[in-house]
């Protein structure tokens, strides 16, 4: 959406581990896309169709990985200025005049709360700032997932239709959000509703989606997926998980049901596991909404019909009821711009 509108944004992503989905894997789950391109290639994409996105080379920041080693076998993995100096130090690498950050909090995040992750924020912000680069962060709330898809091919689905318009409403309204910083960031525009506007009128008109089959092109990958997303490859196994009462959603553990994600084949335990691109969870009722005994409430994906059991009886318990009346998750906790 901020290429089509004109800005140049280049993008360094990570794979999935442990319950966490990783954007080259999604990416990688479109037949032919490459993520591991040379430097000097990286940088011509982004200066002739304006956007790129590849992943970490043993060329680029190859400290972080040894350092990454060490944080793992001296429990510092949690160390917040660690985090921030190992994120950071990929975004810097880009060379991006500005860096736009979407930090997590909640059930499915490392912070925990707000407060923890605008604390994490900040620190991410002022190495930016050290650094002469202009560099903002969205707090964002991950109590529940972001769309209703969970899985490689089935968020590329998912990502597609929002290029479209026609994607859910909240990840539509963050894709938007951030948009919005990025295309400020960018000094191109210097009024939030003018940016915000030309990020809706590329989702109208046609061109957010028309970038990215420029993208998935430029890196090798069969753009006919995107034009017919019913190509790709559907899991053996179908399973839909019914409410057990009539309740409203009081929460979701974003944990759990990305641990059952895992568990169909959509993510990896350690980094040498294969992922089943095809498998995965689209939830179908989300914090605040009513649902009836007998409802859909997910709908599960997987080629492992040994694991079908036991995902549903953990689906289930990722869902937290209320016999009130519950309130929909804010979603954006604040902007620090």
């Amino acid at each position: 959406m901020v290429a089509a509108c004109g800005v140049k944004v280049a993008k360094i992503s990570g794979r999935g581990l442990g319950h966490t989905g990783g954007t080259i894997d999604k990416l990688e789950s479109i037949p032919g896309f490459k993520t591991e391109i040379k430097q000097e290639d990286f940088i011509k994409q982004v200066a002739q169709i304006g956007v790129a996105i590849i992943g970490q080379s043993e060329y680029l920041v190859p400290a972080d990985k040894k350092l990454y080693a060490l944080r793992d076998v001296t429990a510092t993995v949690n160390s917040f200025p660690l985090i921030a100096a190992s994120i950071m130090s990929k975004k810097l690498a880009t060379g991006s005049d500005a860096i736009c950050l979407d930090v997590k909090y909640g059930s499915g995040a490392f912070c925990k709360n707000p407060k923890e992750a605008e604390k994490l924020a900040n620190t991410m912000i002022a190495i930016g700032k050290h650094m002469k680069r202009d560099t903002r962060a969205l707090i964002t709330n991950m109590d529940e997932p972001l769309g209703l898809a969970i899985g490689n091919n089935l968020e590329v689905k998912e990502a597609i239709m929002t290029l479209k318009n026609k994607g859910p409403i909240d990840l539509r309204e963050l894709c938007l959000e951030a948009g919005t910083v990025m295309l400020i960031q960018s000094k191109q525009y210097k009024d939030k509703k003018v940016a915000r506007k030309a990020l809706e009128e590329v989702l109208l008109n046609g061109k957010a989606f028309e970038k990215l089959v420029e993208l998935v092109k430029a890196q090798g990958g069969d753009v006919t997926y995107l034009e017919k997303p019913e190509k790709f490859a559907l899991a053996k196994y179908v399973i839909p998980v019914y409410a057990k009462k009539t309740a409203y959603i009081k929460k979701m553990l974003t944990v759990g049901l990305g641990e059952v994600a895992r568990l169909l084949g959509a993510g990896r335990e350690k980094k040498e596991d294969k992922i089943d691109f095809s498998s995965g969870i689209i939830v179908a009722k989300k914090t605040g909404e009513k649902v009836e005994k007998g409802e859909l409430l997910a709908t599960l994906y997987t080629n492992n019909e040994s694991v079908i059991e036991v995902a549903k009886t953990q689906v289930l318990k990722c869902y937290r009821f209320s016999k009130k009346p519950t309130k929909a998750l804010d979603l954006i906790w604040k902007i620090l711009d």
